[in-house]
């Protein structure tokens, strides 16, 4: 099965990119052949930066990421999006894409189901 997530919030401050990777880690727990992709649109691009530090007992989204990127995932960021917020290829951490709006098109009819967060 192939599950996208389009996520649009911040990182923190909402919980809806905690409770979205949350869904994903689940369903690869469940589902470990689920091709899960992970579109980060808006403020959400800011969850793939690299080096995010996070007070202890506190979640880390950038860690949250790379557990989906362990295992058949993808994380996949909207390019204008990370242009906007002046988010560079290099200042993301490894495994995370940038991306177009064409491959969210292609990647959406792919999937068997879409999730918007």
């Amino acid at each position: 099965m192939k599950v996208l997530f389009i996520v649009n919030d911040p990182p923190y401050g909402t919980e809806r990119v905690y409770n979205a990777l949350r869904l994903a880690h689940a369903l690869l727990k469940k589902e470990p052949q689920t091709a899960v992709t992970v579109f980060l649109m808006a403020d959400s691009v800011v969850a793939a930066k690299a080096g995010q530090k996070t007070p202890d007992g506190y979640y880390n989204i950038e860690r949250m990421l790379k557990r989906v990127l362990a295992g058949t995932g993808k994380v996949l960021l909207c390019g204008t999006c990370m242009d906007a917020r002046g988010l560079d290829d290099a200042s993301l951490m490894a495994g995370a894409q940038r991306s177009t709006m064409d491959e969210l098109a292609a990647t959406t009819i792919e999937a068997d189901k879409v999730i918007v967060f």
